[in-house]
């Protein structure tokens, strides 16, 4: 029986897991581990609580999906599935300054955009591990010997990194050497956008007196995209407490890339005041920085994946591959799968 390890828990390392559940049982089914270095699943499908009421919620990562006619059919089951189980439902409600092609359909998640990728990681039953942060990949006798910040490393058959192609390429140990100079010339060739996500959460009762859910912002330097984060998703905040999400311009982001959260924090703050002057005072703010936050540019001449090492496998994968969207994710994991079978 191989062993395997997914690399990170966001949405294509969810989504491997959920495909690989598919594999015949038997002597030769893998035994599969899903290893991510954050305390929760999601990456940037992520989705903050407050720390005064776990039912209020805010997706400081992604904040809608959209299926696009490119992959209507192709990943239709996907979705299916999303729906049928409450997952995902369509989204109704208005967002100000969104353009929506002919054919595009677009959803929310009720609870949240990372109940998208809880919902694979559970039905795939696979063993998920938190902040289990990689650090080292050593080839000790046709196994792979991985290394983590805390605790023993442990032998895998194959290895599967869904994590941004940079964090790929700070790890240590001889997949330094194992990724070859062509390939290394790929990978570095990906980039990725920059941005700041705040996360304001409310007491019970509290009023947002917007006539939109969400907005995109076109007139100010800093602020994007601002959400009335369960407005959005068609949910009633009376017994909970609303929320609201606030995405910077990326070059905002670059330019304040290396500062400190809170100085960051009030720098956004100040610019939402223009923009909602009469928001109500939070009981709670969450900086999230996103230093890889959409892909700008994947690695070329890879769709899907690139295998590193054949035997024992080794194979990296994700939006860095495709682009930033579910479809992309989804592209991509459907792509490490066909690696996997032309492999075991």
């Amino acid at each position: 029986m191989a062993r395997v390890l997914v690399v990170g828990a966001g949405g294509t390392g969810g989504l491997v897991a959920f495909l690989l559940r598919s594999w015949p049982p038997g002597p030769k089914a893998p035994q599969v581990a899903v290893w991510e270095k954050a305390p929760g699943a999601g990456g940037r499908m992520g989705t903050s609580q407050s720390p005064y009421n776990s039912r209020c919620t805010a997706d400081l990562g992604a904040q809608y999906l959209t299926l696009t006619p490119q992959y209507a059919e192709r990943h239709r089951s996907f979705y299916d599935e999303l729906l049928a189980n409450g997952v995902l439902k369509p989204l109704t409600s208005s967002i100000e300054g969104m353009v929506v092609k002919e054919g595009e359909r677009n959803f929310v998640a009720p609870q949240g955009v990372s109940s998208i990728v809880k919902y694979f990681l559970q039905e795939s039953g696979v063993d998920v591990f938190y902040e289990h942060c990689v650090t080292k990949i050593f080839l000790r006798s046709g196994k792979w010997e991985v290394h983590r910040e805390t605790g023993p490393a442990e032998e895998f058959d194959v290895v599967i990194l869904t994590i941004p192609v940079p964090q790929i390429l700070q790890l240590q140990g001889d997949i330094v050497n194992i990724i070859s100079g062509s390939q290394k010339q790929q990978l570095e060739s990906a980039s990725y956008s920059s941005r700041y996500a705040l996360g304001l959460f409310y007491e019970a009762g509290t009023r947002i007196d917007v006539p939109w859910a969400a907005r995109y912002i076109s007139s100010n330097p800093c602020i994007r995209f601002v959400s009335i984060d369960n407005k959005k998703r068609s949910i009633e905040s009376s017994e909970v407490g609303p929320s609201v999400v606030i995405h910077t311009s990326v070059p905002f982001g670059i330019k304040h890339l290396e500062g400190s959260s809170e100085e960051v924090q009030e720098l956004i703050l100040e610019q939402l005041e223009k923009i909602l002057p009469n928001l109500p005072k939070p009981v709670h703010v969450k900086c999230q920085k996103w230093r890889y936050s959409q892909v700008t540019q994947a690695v070329p001449n890879c769709p899907g994946q690139m295998t590193l090492h054949l035997n024992p496998l080794l194979v990296c994968g994700g939006d860095g591959f495709t682009h930033s969207n579910f479809d992309g994710c989804t592209a991509s994991a459907l792509s490490i799968l066909e690696a996997l079978k032309n492999h075991l």
